[in-house]
């Protein structure tokens, strides 16, 4: 959701070196206005000065501005130690001596959709129109393809999973009948995290041998499952970050959301179709919970997800 910000920076000139985690730094490499991309030696959690010291000293004098997207005390302090003039991103987390150029940030409940709230950075207004792109290398695409022995078009993929909890989930057996009453092969596919939740799918889908089934979560990396994605007839997916690259890709898909809002996060594609009890007025009784934004369902019931019907997603499909 940072990639129409990259493009209007591009547009306008700037050479862009994007510092990212290992496990996102493959999604700005897919970003053709990306010169350069930077892995950062972090581990998760705790501010780890020393580490930041060490790489602030290899990139000093190498920048002019920073784009400091997230809105962590830590992230913005990489910028001030590498003693980058121009420093840009959001007050929050006591920043305001590491930011030059502060935007204020707005109340969560007030907060526009997350690629407005990136683009914004760039000073430019109209930022709310942008749509994130990718690209995949067509060779790179068609190796996957004949590795697996698969053809463009010819197959579904299903993203089963969500890193932020159960209730951005659409339960397992849901999952299941649809990947049964499809006419073509479901690729699963995920983080090494989902691999599990892949098997029971797979497990129960098999259950009726009319279709195959495949478990490919933490056996792909990630670029890999953009070309599987990108080259895939539709996807069907959570509220997640693979939904995102099949908007980015163009892709056909279904999206489930439940605890979360597409409000906030939508696929941002015209072939993007969005499935949400909380806007169904045809749905009762009405799901005054949602969006709850938790990572579990503070009821107990996940009526948000579980009654959306495996039927329903088939006749979206």
């Amino acid at each position: 959701m940072t990639e129409p910000l990259l493009r209007r920076l591009h547009a306008r000139g700037e050479r862009l070196t994007v510092g990212a985690l290992p496990w996102v730094a493959p999604v700005y490499r897919a970003m053709p206005q990306v010169a350069e991309v930077i892995e950062f030696p972090f581990a998760h959690g705790g501010l780890q000065l020393k580490a930041r010291r060490v790489l602030a000293r290899q990139i000093e004098g190498r920048f002019d501005v920073a784009y400091v997207c997230p809105n962590s005390l830590k992230s913005a302090l990489l910028p001030l130690l590498a003693r980058i003039p121009k420093r840009v991103g959001y007050l929050g987390e006591a920043r305001f001596g590491l930011l030059t150029h502060r935007l204020k940030n707005p109340p969560k409940h007030q907060r526009p959709p997350m690629v407005a709230f990136y683009s914004a950075l760039s000073g430019e207004p109209d930022v709310a129109a942008d749509r994130p792109r990718l690209q995949v290398e067509a060779a790179r695409c068609a190796a996957v393809l004949d590795r697996l022995g698969l053809v463009r078009g010819a197959y579904y993929v299903f993203v089963p999973g969500a890193e932020y909890g159960p209730a951005k989930r659409w339960p397992v057996d849901r999952f299941a009948e649809l990947a049964q009453r499809l006419d073509l092969p479901v690729l699963l596919l995920g983080s090494g995290k989902e691999a599990a939740l892949g098997e029971e799918i797979a497990r129960l889908a098999h259950a009726d041998s009319r279709q195959m089934c495949r478990n490919l979560a933490g056996s792909t990396d990630l670029l890999d499952a953009f070309c599987l994605i990108a080259a895939a007839r539709a996807m069907v997916s959570n509220d997640t970050g693979l939904m995102h690259v099949a908007a980015a890709l163009d892709v056909p898909q279904v999206a489930l959301f439940g605890s979360s809002s597409p409000l906030h996060t939508p696929p941002l594609s015209d072939k993007a179709q969005v499935i949400w009890l909380k806007n169904d007025s045809a749905y009762q009784p009405p799901l005054d919970c949602a969006p709850c934004f938790q990572r579990e369902c503070p009821l107990g019931h996940l009526r948000c997800l579980r009654d959306i019907t495996a039927e329903r997603v088939l006749q979206v499909l």
